[in-house]
């Protein structure tokens, strides 16, 4: 009776047998698509600001150039770095592996196009014979650059018009960071194991259990 009691409960179910995945918790769906908005927001306004009063980008010697600047920062470091972090919530019934390698593809394209706008910084910089690294933005740049953390300082305010424009996209920016973060920290909302993981798991477990040298027979 008692062996098969014990064969009952170590029995796991197949590995062909697919569970039903859980639905999106409540309320997911709309605050990623909000998430999604702010972003884009971000991008379109950043891309207005600069083609209206900026004269818009280019790569040559003018003073276009730094215009490529802020806006692969915005692009990169903010939102495709945001998106990357939500992989895990957004595909949180795919597998692991499927998820990681989306989570680093978006990372590697926002790292990619984050490094496009520094080179066109210090280009700028080579071009109009100006020094690199004197401002307190070089500074901070450079370092959430290597610590991967989006930072963006409004520089511009030479107009009103243009004022409530740049000041329009650093809301829109602190609004999409906050829904992100917000997303990020719902415990409810995080990635639930499948069920060929929490398999794996155990056989792992198992195996190190197993091969303990305080293990018993």
């Amino acid at each position: 009776m008692r062996l098969k009691l014990k064969s009952h409960l170590g029995k796991r179910p197949k590995m062909d047998e697919t569970p039903a995945r859980p639905a999106s918790p409540i309320g997911l769906t709309y605050v990623v698509a909000a998430s999604q908005i702010l972003g884009l927001a971000v991008i379109t306004v950043m891309a207005a600001w600069i083609g209206q009063y900026r004269g818009g980008v280019a790569w040559d010697s003018s003073q276009l150039l730094f215009n490529v600047h802020p806006l692969c920062m915005v692009i990169g470091m903010v939102f495709l770095q945001g998106d990357a972090l939500l992989v895990y919530r957004v595909f949180r019934n795919e597998s692991k592996k499927s998820t990681k390698i989306l989570h680093g593809l978006i990372h590697f394209f926002a790292l990619i196009i984050a490094l496009v706008g520094l080179i066109a910084v210090f280009q700028h910089h080579k071009n109009q014979g100006f020094p690199d690294m004197y401002s307190l933005h070089s500074w901070c740049g450079i370092i959430a650059f290597g610590f991967y953390l989006a930072q963006v300082r409004d520089t511009y305010n030479l107009f009103v018009s243009e004022g409530i424009l740049a000041n329009t996209l650093g809301l829109l920016i602190i609004a999409f960071g906050a829904v992100v973060g917000y997303i990020l920290t719902r415990e409810e909302w995080r990635r639930p194991p499948l069920a060929e993981e929490l398999a794996l798991s155990m056989d792992f477990k198992n195996l190190t259990e197993e091969g303990s040298p305080t293990s018993t027979h």
